[in-house]
């Protein structure tokens, strides 16, 4: 026999996403219920997932909104500098670049934190809200709606009955397709590969993305003469790269990293995934929403997915309050469209915007490769064009909801 929960949100994944989302909402009083597929155990271990996210400053104030920052900030590395450059393997580096310095805005454009910190201060935050229930490990296995009810079935056997159901639970998800909602999508041919770099000197918060004709390689650092590398390698290449030896592995890492931060080593275990876009062809149905990955996800060239799933909270957590607060209900179509109208077109713009810096400096044709570094170069040489991409970078264009600005939801 079912157990029966009433809450007024359920939400489908207890990922970054899924649980910003139920904090921004519990904290002011929605009883919010979040399931995971997985047990915090395994998604707090430090094997599970060794990616970090590039944090921008406009996220930084939603997580210090939600009381979490405290916890994170000692795991985070502000970024002070960013340098772009366009370069062949082993080749001589373009003369035209871009450099991004914080002292021009007054403050770090962001920070790297690992995703594990991430999770670790969200999951510690949930356990002190009032009117918030997480059930891990329990998949949401199916959502029905019944009038004003969205009825959500775990797998454990526990039947969630609210006004919205939420699905957080990643880029395939089954709920999204089991309300009917389409996916524009394709796959690059190319694969991520992640690992931490031990190094010999100070990075001294300077985070660096080099285009190679591969695809991007970028340069995050973290905590400690530490960096993580994020490589874009062919999907024909990579398989192999990831089985060469750790001697042979770190000597293909040091080819990129280039002599800047002096002697390198890595540190911990790699990891691979493919790379793929797809964005829903709607956010939104009666009682039913869609969230971070599973709204979109986009070429990781500029590090914006995270930042871009933390907007869709914050706007979702900001369109149910002022809904409740007027009385209305919470669930209803009319009321989410204005989730769907706020945050669909910026997803669209930001997804088509890294997939074309991808296909752009993906290549090496010589006259792309000449227009690319002149672009640099005209970027670089104007300040008001180079602090607007900074402010762009940083999530601080367009309308915010109010968690992005520091605020209470």
């Amino acid at each position: 026999m079912a157990i029966s929960r009433k809450a007024d949100v359920v939400i489908a994944g207890g990922g970054m996403v899924g649980m910003s989302l139920a904090i921004a909402l519990a904290r002011q009083g929605i009883r919010t219920v979040v399931a995971d597929t997985l047990a915090p155990a395994t998604t707090l271990d430090a094997k599970f997932d060794g990616r970090v996210s590039a944090l921008s400053y406009s996220s930084i104030r939603m997580f210090r909104a939600l009381g979490v920052w405290a916890a994170m900030e000692p795991h985070a590395q502000p970024i002070q500098d960013i340098l772009v450059t366009d370069a062949k393997l082993d080749g001589t580096p373009s003369p035209f670049s871009l450099h991004f310095d914080s002292a021009e805005i007054g403050e770090p454009m962001g920070a790297i934190v690992e995703n594990r910190y991430t999770r670790t201060a969200l999951i510690g935050a949930a356990q002190d809200v009032r009117d918030l229930e997480f059930i891990a490990p329990a998949a949401v296995t199916r959502v029905e709606t019944e009038g004003t009810r969205a009825i959500a079935h775990l797998s454990n056997g526990v039947e969630v009955e609210a006004s919205l159901a939420v699905a957080c639970e990643g880029r395939e998800s089954p709920l999204r397709d089991a309300a009917g909602i389409g996916i524009v999508a394709w796959s690059y041919a190319q694969w991520g590969i992640v690992a931490t770099v031990a190094h010999e000197k100070p990075h001294e918060g300077v985070a660096y993305e080099h285009f190679l004709p591969s695809g991007p390689f970028a340069i995050l650092p973290m905590t400690g003469n530490r960096s993580s590398l994020v490589w874009t390698e062919r999907d024909d290449l990579a398989p192999a790269m990831m089985k060469l030896s750790d001697e042979d592995f770190e000597a293909e890492v040091a080819r990129r990293f280039g002599a800047h931060l002096g002697a390198t080593r890595i540190d911990g275990p790699r990891w691979s995934y493919p790379l793929r876009f797809h964005l829903a062809r709607s956010y939104v149905r009666d009682r039913f929403a869609l969230a971070g990955d599973t709204a979109h996800g986009i070429h990781p060239i500029a590090g914006q997915g995270l930042n871009l799933g933390l907007k869709d909270a914050a706007a979702l957590a900001e369109t149910v309050l002022d809904a409740a607060r007027l009385g209305l209900d919470i669930g209803n179509l009319q009321s989410l469209k204005r989730y769907e109208r706020w945050r669909r077109f910026d997803s669209f713009t930001m997804a088509m915007a890294m997939d074309g810096l991808n296909r752009l400096f993906s290549n090496d044709i010589a006259p792309v490769r000449a227009l690319r570094d002149i672009g640099l170069g005209i970027v670089d040489g104007i300040g008001p064009l180079r602090r607007f991409f900074m402010r762009h970078a940083g999530g601080d264009i367009g309308k915010l909801p109010r968690l992005l600005k520091g605020e209470a939801a």
